[in-house]
């Protein structure tokens, strides 16, 4: 299927997305523009055709939920990972307090960030 082609929507989605393009028209959205982000709109809702021999032939909407769901939590735990490797001087203030309020750090509601910073560096 060529790129810009719409055989693979059904009637409704069509119909969803030239609504949702002379909605933004009337905005003011040029109509290039406004095509583009009714048919974003439209794929971001249904998750794209829907027509059979499409590349979710075999999903129910159930099940495509679920792997959007899926892949927001595997991106969310990808960047939880990569906060926890960041070293504790680029780390906020709000964050090291928490972490000193873990290890039962005494004094921390008076510390600065450096002191935080120094504080769990000496408790590791």
């Amino acid at each position: 299927m060529p790129q810009g082609d719409k055989d693979k929507y059904t009637d409704k989605q069509k119909r969803k997305a030239a609504h949702i393009e002379k909605s933004y028209e009337r905005k003011g959205v040029p109509s290039d523009k406004a095509e583009a982000r009714a048919w974003a709109t439209v794929n971001k809702q249904s998750g794209g055709g829907n027509r059979t021999g499409g590349s979710g032939q075999n999903k129910s909407d159930r099940s495509k939920a679920a792997s959007r769901s899926d892949s927001a939590k595997q991106a969310a735990a990808t960047r939880k990972a990569g906060s926890r490797s960041a070293s504790l001087q680029d780390q906020t203030k709000a964050e090291l307090m928490a972490k000193a309020r873990s290890k039962n750090i005494r004094g921390r509601s008076t510390m600065r960030k450096q002191q935080l910073v120094d504080a769990l560096r000496r408790a590791n």
